[in-house]
């Protein structure tokens, strides 16, 4: 996720330097930014060295750099002149990648930064150069990104001629969580904790030295938490350099466009890409948590694959997950259409998929999934698990579904190995307990393959 920022990585544009004299303690790395996108400009115009100054911090974080950016002249604005970001997002809804972020720019100068974690993001480094105008790169380095994705930040450097702004976590956070809970403390507890130390609060301190930021998130990335994103906005989660609520806005240049036209775009202009892409991999972030995706799978189906699919966000886009009167979306009635609807597949009700449980010895081994309609990954199996429902009628294995959200989640957790959605399960003839299928490979070949073994 960059200052102009995106997803899970952050950066900002700069060269490093270090004040002679200071203590190897104490001796803050510091980062110059030069805000051009090519060098003709620097002749040209005069900068200014300005501190981004992070908020305060106790004494563990006292380690944490600050960045200093040669910057541009900052944007001058009319006395008593209030943006209304809601009525400016109307007038750009039919604009341009290239006009949105030429306008971020040009009202935010040097006060805003981009977003970059490596993904697709360079195209929001792409668009940025097309204008012409400074711009900063920033990135939140987590400690644990896979050796493609540092590959990538090198190559972007080089092809722009920038220095990405790197936020770290802070070490003595890190320390306690993996001494306590140890490396992969997320598999049993979820990822919000290790997000938060690693993600969040990096990001925390990168955005209160700006005044608005650039992400590339895109409406269809995540069907749950992204669908109503709007270009842009008063961001609702993280505080800008003025603090306070408000003192932060959110650019999505992005957000309207759809995930195939970006990839058109950067073979089109021949930019780097990070290497993962071509393995599979579609969303890309620490590398513990990120998978290759199948084709049919959703995008952020590889990301965070054992959590239910509604809370595919790191916290860096918080605002995007809705709670609306105390209730949350999976404990709400759902006004999605119903999924799997085959005379092959047979629908379960709690007390059926009991009496199925307490079945020693069937006539017919049951293979039964777990959903929610609203599930973009429940949807995206829907094809094949029809398929192979009608490919099972007449041998011998029963195919059914049970709905396992609302009043029936906490049921389906503690009695159906209901980890997120979908959880698919076979019911064996001869076996009391049901067996979990353990890969996230759903396609009809791997799902027949699971059944044959163990029916």
């Amino acid at each position: 996720m960059a200052l102009a920022v995106t997803s899970s990585s952050t950066a900002i544009s700069g060269s490093s330097f270090s004040r002679s004299g200071a203590s190897s303690e104490s001796k803050a790395v510091q980062i110059c930014s030069i805000r051009l996108s090519d060098r003709t400009h620097l002749s040209q115009r005069r900068y200014s060295v300005k501190s981004i100054t992070a908020e305060s911090h106790s004494c563990s974080e006292s380690w944490v750099p600050r960045a200093s950016t040669l910057t541009a002249p900052e944007v001058e604005e009319k006395d008593g002149e209030v943006e209304d970001f809601e009525q400016l997002a109307k007038k750009l809804v039919d604009a341009s990648p290239l006009e949105i972020m030429d306008k971020a720019l040009e009202k935010f100068g040097d006060d805003i930064a981009i977003a970059f974690s490596g993904a697709e993001d360079v195209a929001l480094i792409e668009y940025a150069r097309l204008t012409g105008k400074p711009f900063r790169v920033f990135s939140l380095d987590t400690g644990r990104l896979n050796p493609e994705t540092y590959r990538l930040f090198d190559a972007v450097e080089k092809q722009y001629g920038i220095r990405i702004e790197y936020m770290f976590p802070d070490a003595v956070e890190v320390q306690a969580l993996v001494r306590n809970k140890g490396l992969f403390s997320f598999y049993e507890d979820g990822h919000q904790e290790c997000c938060r130390v690693r993600k969040v609060r990096p990001l925390r301190r990168a955005l209160k030295g700006l005044k608005a930021w650039i992400t590339g998130q895109r409406k269809d990335q995540s069907p749950g938490t992204r669908s109503e994103i709007p270009i842009v906005q008063v961001d609702p989660v993280f505080e800008g350099l003025d603090g306070g609520v408000g003192s932060l806005v959110k650019w999505n240049p992005l957000a309207n466009v759809e995930g195939a036209d970006v990839w058109n775009f950067l073979r089109t202009m021949d930019v780097p890409v990070n290497a993962l892409h071509a393995q599979g991999y579609v969303s890309i972030g620490c590398e513990p948590c990120t998978r290759p995706v199948l084709p049919g799978q959703h995008e952020r189906e590889g990301r965070w694959w054992w959590e239910d699919a509604k809370a595919k966000e790191c916290g860096l886009h918080k605002g995007n997950i809705k709670e609306e009167d105390g209730a949350s979306e999976d404990s709400k009635p759902a006004a999605v259409q119903e999924i799997f609807e085959s005379n092959n597949v047979v629908t379960l009700s709690k007390g059926g998929i009991e009496n199925l449980m307490k079945l020693e010895n069937r006539k017919e081994a049951w293979l039964v999934v777990l959903y929610a309609p609203w599930c973009p990954f429940c949807q995206a199996m829907e094809a094949s698990y029809i398929e192979l429902a009608e490919k099972l009628a007449g041998k011998g294995v029963k195919v059914a579904k049970f709905r396992a959200d609302g009043d029936q989640k906490e049921f389906a957790k503690q009695e159906l190995q209901l980890g997120s959605f979908p959880t698919i399960l076979i019911f064996p003839k001869s076996a009391p307990r049901a067996i979990k299928y353990p890969s996230e490979h759903r396609d009809v070949d791997s799902l027949m393959t699971f059944v044959n073994l163990l029916r």
